[in-house]
């Protein structure tokens, strides 16, 4: 192609004889870019023929911008290719499955690689996206992506997932509030219960900070016995109240005290909710046994999210392609102080690597897990991170494992430490 005109025209100014003219029979590839408020399309007729892009609004323009397709798609063969863009390309793919027109999926990633190739400048234009993307797809580069509505059950897997997730995040964010008023006002309290934890929480909600506790004495004990259960000792209620008179925290007044209650009350609510999510998930996993033997491995919430995010794992050649589509696979940095520093790619779900970085911590508690986990810090000069992402990416290839081989998850195997014996010369 000599020329690459990058500005669009309106689809209603398309006039299709013209685009069809001479070309019957002659295979097409149209590449699409998404946006909020506009469709792009180009044609891609061969190496070095192009149409000039086409724009239409989205959603009002779909139907119209289907119709040229279906007209221009007769007689021959199309493909539509496009690039996943959250929400809002999915009316567009409805409306090309539904139109019997068949919609392919280029990687992003490919695009973005490609794109200097291209024309030899490295820009960004959406017309020319659009003729990346139909390039890529001349050139094999690309997978089927038809619409499929999803069954009612499946649905109720993305919504329950989805709503815990939301949840999560105010929970950690009324959490971190929390932490900082804890920090100036009771800092010894952390000491003894997470901030996070539902035990102090109600301790907050009730009493309003260490003031509340002192005065209360041995009810507030009692008391948070009995909200923590068997997960709270009698001597850890009873030097949390001790760490309230004795609190080298600052004085505050009632409008702090209001704070901290409406704060850890707001905190509760969200963990009633993520376990009114967890326990709706819990019943809809047990008809699922892919997923009932990923939760032995990175418990419910992490099997939950890779099932609606990554798909079935049965659908992954390897367990090193169901970790790579993570983001977990290590790439290395060549620029800066990063130079020759291994980092992960981040290319997948990021709601997965969050639910298994807090897997990884919760392995911190098997005996095993943590005698590796020591012996990977001090190897790693005390770098925390570095071990804590080690554990995830030995959790992704047994999750795989776990899922589609069916064996039983035991961090004992996951993480020893075998040295392979080196072979003996002869003679000795």
């Amino acid at each position: 192609m000599k020329s690459r005109p990058y500005r669009a025209m309106r689809v209603k100014d398309v006039e299709l004889e013209k685009v069809r003219w001479k070309r019957d029979g002659k295979a097409v590839s149209v590449g699409t870019d998404v946006s909020k408020g506009e469709l792009v399309m180009m044609a891609r007729w061969g190496p070095e023929s192009y149409e000039r892009p086409w724009k239409a609004e989205n959603p009002g323009g779909i139907h119209e911008l289907v119709a040229l397709l279906k007209g221009l798609g007769e007689g021959r063969e199309m493909g539509v290719a496009m690039e996943p863009s959250g929400t809002y390309g999915d009316p567009l793919r409805q409306a090309l499955t539904e139109a019997g027109i068949p919609v392919y999926r280029v990687s992003p990633k490919a695009s973005r690689d490609y794109s200097e190739i291209f024309d030899g400048v490295p820009s960004q234009l959406d017309g020319k996206d659009c003729g990346v993307v139909a390039e890529l797809h001349a050139h094999g580069k690309s997978r089927p992506w038809p619409y499929v509505r999803l069954a009612e059950p499946e649905e109720e897997f993305r919504y329950r997932v989805a709503n815990m997730a939301a949840h999560d995040k105010m929970l950690t964010a009324w959490v971190g509030r929390i932490e900082g008023l804890l920090g100036r006002h009771w800092p010894e309290a952390s000491q003894y219960l997470r901030p996070s934890s539902a035990t102090l929480l109600k301790v907050l909600a009730e009493y309003g900070g260490p003031a509340g506790v002192a005065e209360a004495g041995e009810e507030a004990e009692k008391r948070i016995q009995e909200w923590g259960g068997h997960f709270v000792e009698k001597e850890t209620a009873w030097s949390l109240v001790r760490s309230a008179r004795e609190t080298v925290g600052l004085k505050y007044t009632d409008r702090v005290r209001d704070w901290i209650r409406e704060w850890a009350g707001e905190a509760l609510e969200q963990r009633e909710v993520i376990e009114a999510q967890r326990r709706k998930l819990a019943q809809l996993a047990e008809g699922n046994e892919t997923i009932r033997r990923m939760i032995s491995a990175v418990g419910l919430a992490c099997a939950c999210a890779i099932w609606v995010d990554m798909g079935d794992p049965h659908s992954y050649d390897s367990p090193e392609a169901f970790r790579k589509a993570m983001g977990l696979n290590l790439k290395v940095r060549e620029s800066g102080e990063s130079k020759g520093q291994l980092k992960l790619a981040k290319r997948g779900s990021a709601r997965v690597r969050m639910y298994l970085y807090f897997a990884a911590l919760r392995m911190l508690w098997d005996t095993d897990v943590k005698a590796w986990y020591e012996r990977k810090v001090e190897r790693s000069n005390g770098k925390k991170m570095g071990a804590i992402v080690a554990i995830m990416r030995k959790l992704a290839l047994a999750t795989h494992c776990v899922a589609v081989k069916g064996v039983e998850f035991d961090p004992g195997k996951l993480f020893c430490e075998t040295k392979k014996k080196r072979p003996e010369k002869a003679g000795r």
